[in-house]
């Protein structure tokens, strides 16, 4: 199943694009400033003063949303999957806060969007998970039971279904979260291309569990439902 908060609600995301569209903004606005179009009369300058007005806080705008908002603050994406159902709906659209990380930690219960590790497939892209372990954490996964954070098992009525697997599967008991990662599920837990499901080779060969998203990976956290209009809500 494909996990991935893939891509913004914003028509304009390519760098090139946004470049593009306050550069016609400005174009217009430097038309509108001399063009003699506009002094044919005091019916025409005053129609001029509302155009350069509007065209005053459109560049404004875009450069607030564009320069500003998204890069730094709130970025808009849509759910492609039934990972995190029942929570997010498949195309559900969500604010993620970029701001709220850069004066705490993601904890446990988080819904965060980050760029997916190399052990999840595929990765480099856009993924949408709750947050079930933090730094020092010791996690593990009883089957048809639930999580266990740091040997008590965590109440999560938001959950699809119990889990029908073991983690971690190789043997080790529990798992401990290290400094500067998190651990990551999907809320449809046997349905979900998460932090249980990622592996890879050791030197040996040997398959491990490679579980852990760097935090420095962390886009966000999802805040609120903004679309479809009978879905809006804050996000839990």
């Amino acid at each position: 199943m494909q996990d991935q908060a893939v891509g913004t609600v914003l028509a304009f995301d390519n760098p090139w694009q946004i470049a593009a569209l306050i550069g016609l903004a400005v174009s217009l606005r430097l038309w509108g400033a001399y063009s003699r179009i506009f002094d044919a009369g005091p019916i025409m300058h005053t129609a001029r003063s509302y155009v350069l007005e509007f065209l005053d806080s459109a560049l404004i705008a875009l450069l607030l949303v564009f320069c500003v908002l998204r890069p730094f603050v709130i970025q808009a994406f849509f759910i492609p999957s039934g990972s995190m159902l029942p929570t997010l709906q498949i195309n559900d659209r969500i604010l993620v806060n970029k701001f709220v990380y850069h004066f705490r930690d993601p904890h446990p219960g988080d819904i965060v969007v980050f760029r997916a590790p190399p052990a999840a497939s595929p990765p480099e892209q856009d993924f949408i998970k709750r947050v079930v372990g933090a730094p020092g954490d010791r996690l593990q996964v009883r089957r048809f039971e639930g999580l266990y954070r740091n040997g008590e098992l965590v109440h999560e009525p938001y959950i699809m279904e119990k889990p029908a697997y073991n983690w971690p599967d190789d043997g080790a008991g529990e798992l401990a979260v290290p400094e500067g990662s998190i651990v990551v599920f999907g809320d449809n837990r046997n349905n979900s291309n998460d932090s249980h499901a990622w592996r890879g080779m050791d030197p040996n060969w040997t398959t491990q569990n490679r579980p852990f998203v760097p935090e420095s990976n962390v886009l966000g956290k999802a805040m609120v439902i903004f679309w479809p209009p009978h879905r809006i809500r804050v996000v839990h």
